[in-house]
């Protein structure tokens, strides 16, 4: 065991090995996550008898159930029918790119960005071939749209459903939250901004659109779980009793099961099942199941209250300095580092930190609009980003950082400075 006296420089040394290690070796982000999180129950820093309790388990099933379901409702070619309608409503290239982004940006509010990505980057490569234009910046603002709208709701991207867990937030508190327009509406209202801005950036592409087969939708009942996932949430956020705490990582795992057993029963076949079930992310699931050991392992030591009094200290005791560089420090870092891993130490933080002041809340909401947001400063800061660009190199289109900083710079500029000054108003200053 650690003497006492060394808990708290021990507790940094490893976590600062553990980060560095998940920047330089990504691919093995999830193991090294896990193996940190050994040390730090071998070790005692995270005594056995709290390891339970680190593990917030209903970010992770919220996080499995959605997927599966997502995957079903790409399968069925939902998404790419409504961005046919879309299309087909659009006068000219430039509206359709901004179009295609806005749809992407709200598809991607109920669904994994990357997977908004991955349907939606499609539908844009076949549109550029058909005008004979350059793909590039059209994904580019797809990418960047569906990145932006994670923090909308709560199942919009894994930030926000653990901002959900360490606030207990539900699903309509991303809406109204004490009795305030919350983060569904900032986003928004940065999104038409940002929206505007793609107008000017494409102004241009004047081209007109022709008008295509409209794709078919296979299946509607994915939809209707889809939607039955949303419902479902909001209802049991509306209820006045007390739910098990994992209720809303239940809601999404039983629906997709009920989806597996549908597809089962169509298909009469189990292995259809199986698809759904790939499509989950468990890399995701793993790394987050060890950084939340690690991040209770920390707070245990004693770091995250050191964290908390080196804001405090360095924005002078000021919460607006303090919120300041909490959302301007989480937009440059996410720009070069995964948000996962920043979010899931910093949330702890926030917590701490905001508790001094009585309003963790401003806190919560600038650290996950700085960090979502930030992403799209640069190719890598996202992986939606990431996505969109190997699908255009699979297309044999060669992205420069130049090409994408002229759209991710003022796209990001455009949508962070009106949530930066809406989160204060709303929760800083009216709280």
């Amino acid at each position: 065991m650690i003497p006492e006296e060394l808990r708290l420089v021990v507790a940094i040394v490893l976590f600062v090995f553990t980060y560095v290690g998940m920047l330089v070796f990504q691919k093995y982000r999830p193991w090294i996550a896990v193996g940190s999180a050994i040390v730090f129950i071998v070790t005692g820093l995270l005594p056995i008898q709290k390891v339970w309790g680190a593990i917030d388990f209903n970010v992770l099933l919220m996080i499995a159930g959605t997927m599966g379901t997502v995957a079903m409702m790409i399968e069925s070619k939902m998404p790419a029918y409504l961005a046919d309608l879309i299309l087909e409503r659009v006068p000219n290239v430039k509206w359709a790119i901004v179009m295609l982004a806005l749809f992407a940006g709200i598809v991607s509010a109920f669904i994994d960005n990357v997977a908004t990505v991955l349907m939606i980057a499609p539908i844009a490569l076949a549109l550029s071939k058909k005008l004979n234009i350059s793909p590039v910046g059209m994904i580019i603002a797809i990418a960047v749209s569906s990145n932006l709208q994670g923090a909308a709701t709560l199942v919009g991207d894994t930030t926000s459903i653990m901002l959900a867990g360490q606030a207990n937030m539900n699903f309509a508190d991303f809406f109204i939250y004490q009795g305030k327009i919350s983060l569904f509406f900032i986003v928004e209202i940065g999104a038409l901004i940002s929206a505007i801005i793609l107008l000017f950036l494409f102004g241009r592409e004047k081209g007109k659109i022709e008008r295509g087969e409209r794709e078919k939708v296979e299946d509607v009942v994915p939809t209707i779980l889809m939607l039955s996932t949303v419902v479902l949430l909001i209802v049991v956020s509306l209820l006045p009793i007390e739910l098990p705490s994992t209720i809303n990582g239940i809601i999404c795992v039983c629906i997709m099961l009920i989806g597996l057993i549908y597809r089962a029963v169509k298909t009469k076949s189990a292995k259809s099942m199986l698809m759904p079930l790939k499509a989950i992310d468990f890399e995701t699931i793993i790394l987050l199941f060890g950084l939340f050991l690690v991040v209770g392992g920390i707070a245990e030591a004693g770091v995250i209250d050191a964290l908390a009094e080196f804001f405090k200290t360095l924005g002078g005791g000021d919460l607006f300095i303090i919120y300041t560089i909490v959302v301007w420090t989480s937009v440059i870092l996410s720009a070069f580092i995964d948000n996962i891993p920043y979010v899931a130490t910093m949330l702890p933080v926030m917590a701490t930190l905001g508790a001094a002041f009585n309003n963790p809340t401003v806190l919560y909401f600038g650290l996950l609009c700085g960090a979502t947001l930030g992403g799209n400063l640069t190719p890598i800061g996202a992986s939606a980003n990431i996505a969109g660009i190997g699908i255009l190199r699979r297309e044999g289109y060669e992205v420069k950082n130049k090409d994408f900083l002229k759209i991710g710079i003022p796209f990001t500029l455009s949508a962070i400075i009106p949530a930066y000054l809406l989160v204060w108003f709303i929760f800083g200053i009216w709280f």
